[in-house]
């Protein structure tokens, strides 16, 4: 049916807004499936372990792009083409555009040559609307800070190297209007849902 995308730095409340949404379509009878990247089938979770172990501090920016699009390849084929297949709605923590941001602009391996990676690599598969979740750097430190649990190998980048992640989300909005829709993350969980919502049944037909 429809794939829907939710991005943004850390702690920005992707995450959050995923399981709202989700609620909110169970309860209207709307068939999902909620995935998370990288991961979501035996291998991806075994990759999601190398590319955020903290251990692997001199991974080359083109290994971790790679790394992640061949656990996003076996999350699409296995997991996401088929559900599409059966009529769900597909709920994604991450996808093309993480590697877009991460990779392409704060690694500076070059927007096209990611996208063209990736798109090879998933028959070409992209979001039918993709949520990005906005938030000031400082205070995803701070929410991260306050999570109680170690940082893995990409929060523990540079603060500058968040700060672009954050101003590359920007530009991808930018880019694509027509796809993406931009939220405050820093408003509360409530207030972003309702714009959520709003933005799905405008944009793809529902009555949430």
């Amino acid at each position: 049916m429809f794939f829907i995308t939710f991005e943004g730095i850390d702690q920005s409340g992707k995450s959050t807004q995923l399981k709202l949404l989700a609620a909110a379509m169970e309860k209207a009878g709307v068939p999902i499936l909620s995935v998370r990247e990288p991961g979501g089938t035996p291998l991806g979770e075994k990759i999601r372990g190398l590319l955020l172990g903290p251990e692997h501090t001199a991974m080359d920016p083109w290994t971790e792009a790679l790394l992640y699009a061949a656990a996003r390849v076996q999350l699409v084929k296995e997991v996401i083409k088929p559900a599409l297949m059966e009529g769900k709605v597909v709920l994604s923590d991450r996808y093309i555009d993480s590697s877009l941001v991460y990779q392409g602009i704060a690694r500076g391996l070059g927007v096209e040559r990611i996208l063209d990676l990736n798109l090879g690599a998933t028959g070409g598969l992209m979001p039918d609307l993709t949520f990005v979740f906005h938030l000031d750097v400082d205070a995803s430190r701070q929410r991260l800070a306050g999570r109680g649990t170690a940082e893995d190998r990409i929060e523990s980048e540079p603060l500058e190297f968040h700060r672009m992640v954050e101003a590359g989300y920007r530009q991808l909005e930018e880019l694509y209007p027509g796809r993406i829709v931009g939220l405050n993350g820093g408003e509360t969980p409530e207030q972003v849902h309702a714009r959520a919502v709003a933005a799905v049944n405008e944009r793809l037909g529902f009555s949430l």
